[in-house]
């Protein structure tokens, strides 16, 4: 998406402008606004940015021939132009249009150097159709329609803005537009001049396709089955309502008096939108545990989906690791860990690292697993933090910081300290940033060791314990409950 930079050595702008190097020497003092040089990225040599460089052509009558096509003032009571039908290219299917300017063809993608590579190729091969200009999405609104880069085939390594509006009054009739989930060849290929808009499916992409596969598949059980038909329906809500949105947004009236030459060319089907999602929480809860613990690979990779798209659904927390160091806090907690077979959760815990072993633990049903770093390749715990504690009438008695807080209870027990997936727990000195979370789950912890935190607004943790875990403890620190609780009562001192 966007407009790619280019640049331009000495001898390619007097090529560009058809000069000899008196001449460049000349027109540099003449014209004020002629575009300096600058530092090559690559080169030691003096270069100049191509975009300027051809639009100062476009824009100066003595070069206007030689700069941007589109840039190029247009003439006036210009001819309309005709439609040429539809012509495959190396970035998908094109629409040309024979105008004034000689033919315009239109891509609708916004990728990254489309335009460019699209130019590249027509000159290439001898340009038989007579193209001028390529002109692709650039993925934003502009005055008067949808933004658009185009590249010329005289110079197809430049690439420029253009207007919507100027390419429709060259074309002498509104141009189609397509919402970024049904730019389908198919589609594009199909269209002509004056047709009504298309009535498209949605197509799914890879993680509704996972999540259905789920659904039909029967060695899970009904409530997984729910779980992933839920998610899956809210994905296709979305995309069905993005594609919506799309069409308002470019399809909309122009600013001012003028109308968008702006034409829907699809739009989505609705006939049973939307779908019923953000069904029964604990029905839903239950049907990813059921994943979780699934040896399927099918329930990996919805595991996967389900981490990157709602992950308060899972029944674990953050992901952290420790180090594996003999003596350390943590070596305590992995004397009761249980060595098992690898769950769906181990697998997408694990996010491709090689594990050595795979284990649980007893108390929070916690996937962990031991592998090693990458930068030294010394043996790591990694673990998902639990999203609460299991209590019964014991209480907080101590918090050990080593490498994130562990809890421990006084009926003897140890924890990582819970929290919630998308948040993590730290100390110290966080350059301007302060350790709130951890302040707010041990805030909570000493009230009630078995409450799940929410650190929607751990902003509000109390001054006094945010300020004691701001402090540089070195790892292995304990706090006692005392301490906790002295600190959470003392307002912190001004600095």
């Amino acid at each position: 998406m966007g407009v790619s930079n280019s640049y331009l050595s000495r001898t390619e702008v007097q090529q560009l402008l058809g000069v000899n190097p008196f001449g460049l020497w000349r027109l540099v003092r003449k014209y004020d606004d002629f575009p300096r040089p600058t530092e090559s990225p690559k080169e030691p040599e003096e270069v100049w940015d191509g975009f300027q460089v051809y639009r100062w052509a476009a824009h100066t009558p003595e070069f206007a021939h030689r700069g941007a096509v589109l840039l190029r003032p247009l003439p006036e009571d210009v001819a309309p132009g005709r439609w040429a039908g539809y012509k495959d290219t190396v970035r998908g299917p094109a629409l040309d249009w024979h105008t004034a300017l000689g033919t315009i063809r239109l891509v609708h993608c916004d990728d990254r150097r489309v335009a460019t590579d699209i130019a590249t190729e027509v000159a290439g091969r001898g340009n038989p159709d007579g193209v001028a200009v390529v002109c692709a999405l650039y993925g934003d609104m502009s005055f008067h329609g949808p933004a658009l880069v185009a590249a010329d085939t005289a110079h197809p390594g430049i690439e420029y803005e253009a207007d919507w509006g100027d390419v429709a009054a060259l074309a002498g009739q509104d141009l189609p537009w397509w919402p970024d989930l049904l730019r389908l060849p198919h589609l594009i290929r199909a269209w002509e001049p004056g047709a009504p808009a298309v009535v498209a499916e949605v197509p799914a992409n890879d993680n509704e396709k996972i999540l259905r596969r789920v659904v039909g598949n029967y060695a899970f059980d009904v409530t997984s089955r729910l779980a992933a038909t839920d998610m899956a329906d809210d994905i296709r809500n979305n995309r069905i309502d993005a594609a919506l949105h799309d069409n308002e947004i470019f399809g909309e009236e122009g600013h001012g008096e003028r109308r968008n030459p702006v034409v829907i060319a699809a739009v989505p089907e609705t006939g049973h939108h939307p779908r019923r999602s953000d069904g029964d929480r604990q029905v839903l809860e239950a049907g990813w545990l059921g994943l979780a613990l699934s040896t399927h690979p099918d329930a990996v990779a919805a595991i996967e989906v389900a981490v990157g798209r709602q992950p308060d659904l899972l029944p674990f927390g953050a992901l952290t690791e420790v180090p594996v160091r003999p003596g350390a806090i943590s070596e305590r907690w992995a004397r009761r860990l249980t060595m098992c077979d690898p769950t769906a959760a181990h697998v997408v815990l694990a996010q491709g690292k090689k594990a050595e072993a795979f284990f649980l633990d007893p108390l929070t049903d916690m996937p962990v697993l031991r592998t090693v770093a990458d930068h030294d390749g010394k043996q790591l715990w990694r673990f998902y933090a639990p999203l609460s504690l299991p209590a019964g009438d014991a209480e907080l008695a101590s918090v050990v910081l080593h490498h994130t807080v562990w809890v421990t209870t006084s009926d003897g027990h140890l924890h990582p300290a819970p929290c919630t997936p998308s948040e993590h727990l730290w100390w110290g000195n966080g350059y301007g940033d302060r350790p709130s979370e951890a302040a707010t789950v041990i805030n909570l912890l000493l009230d009630d060791l078995g409450a799940t935190p929410n650190l929607r607004e751990h902003w509000n943790a109390p001054k006094g314990l945010t300020a004691l875990l701001n402090e540089d403890h070195k790892q292995g620190t304990e706090l006692t409950r005392s301490t906790l609780l002295h600190a959470r009562m003392t307002p912190p001192r001004n600095r």
